[in-house]
């Protein structure tokens, strides 16, 4: 394999690692903070619980995490065709969300589904490609390889909904991102449990230590937002981790609060939109509003009673992998 690094092969493991992790995390803090100042400045959501809590803070700054993963990735994971695709196409869904971010009028619902569309074929294409050994799902110890072209509309569904349920998830300080290191750090160990990559472990590893400086800064009362160009890419990622595990139904216990969270907003606008029906009217979407605003939840309470949810679920399936 090749590598950016003269000799790569001849230093010790805990050496690289050792390298990874402070290369990755100096590299993500002076970005964040030599850059954060130039960053667009967020406008508040009208309808969003405390939405105008975040007005005139810097916004979009996933442009500048998701190139510190980008560096770090490209100088630590092995150089191949396949690893180098998935960098670029992380780097449009953030290049995407960053235009929106910045954009006088957000853009529409529709031209951002259609963009999320277009990057799901190619990631869906790419990991087809580099990886027939991986089109299966399994459920209780049973395994089925999936023919290419129902595991390719599969893999895009996955893409798209990864996407916008991460995306949607955005609304409280340090609670997507803490609920996506939780998510990726479980696909990471059922990936090493079942051993079906390895290359995808240093990259998640690199994701999760590039969002930490975020979100130190992140934390509330926040001083920075991450935008769609944070929450589009990290969604992204996650979906091709999640089809290294060779069972892309792993994405509902690994990533079940993203999904029930960002997706309920989804589900309810569609039915609306597409059928006329209002099924869940009582309910405010995305739904981590409504435990604030009709449950009286504080954020604090919010994001940490939602965090312990998803760690129990992993856990408990984690332990039945094998």
């Amino acid at each position: 394999m090749l590598h950016a690094i003269p000799n790569f092969d001849k230093i010790p493991a805990k050496w690289v690692y050792a390298a990874m992790v402070a290369f990755t995390l100096i590299t993500s803090s002076v970005l964040l903070l030599a850059f954060r100042n130039k960053l667009p400045r967020d406008k508040g959501r009208e309808f969003a619980v405390e939405g105008a809590l975040s007005a005139g803070k810097p916004k979009a700054a996933g442009i500048l995490f998701i190139f510190a993963f980008a560096i770090a990735s490209l100088v630590f994971v092995p150089i191949t065709i396949e690893n180098i695709a998935y960098v670029i196409i992380v780097l449009l869904a953030m290049l995407s969300g960053f235009l929106d971010d910045k954009a006088r009028v957000p853009w529409r619902e529709y031209k951002k589904g259609a963009i999320d569309l277009a990057i799901g074929i190619v990631t869906a294409l790419t990991f087809i490609l580099y990886n027939p050994d991986l089109l299966s799902i399994g459920i209780g110890g049973f395994v089925w390889q999936v023919p290419k072209a129902l595991f390719a509309v599969a893999g895009i569904i996955l893409v798209w909904v990864s996407i916008n349920a991460t995306n949607c998830s955005d609304g409280i300080d340090g609670f997507s991102g803490t609920l996506s290191i939780i998510s990726m750090v479980s696909i990471g160990i059922s990936i090493f449990l079942l051993q079906t990559q390895t290359n995808i472990l240093l990259m998640t590893a690199i994701m999760c230590l590039s969002l930490l400086p975020y979100l130190w800064l992140n934390a509330e009362p926040s001083k920075l937002l991450m935008g769609d160009a944070g929450s589009r890419a990290i969604g992204l990622f996650i979906s091709i981790a999640m089809l290294k595990t060779g069972n892309i139904l792993l994405m509902i216990p690994f990533c079940f609060v993203l999904l029930f969270d960002g997706m309920a907003g989804i589900i309810k606008v569609s039915l609306i939109r597409f059928l006329h029906l209002n099924l869940l009217k009582n309910i405010r979407t995305p739904l981590h509003d409504h435990f604030r605003k009709n449950k009286g939840w504080s954020n604090t309470q919010t994001i940490y009673r939602l965090c312990i949810i998803q760690v129990l679920v992993s856990v408990v399936t984690i332990m039945f992998l094998k």
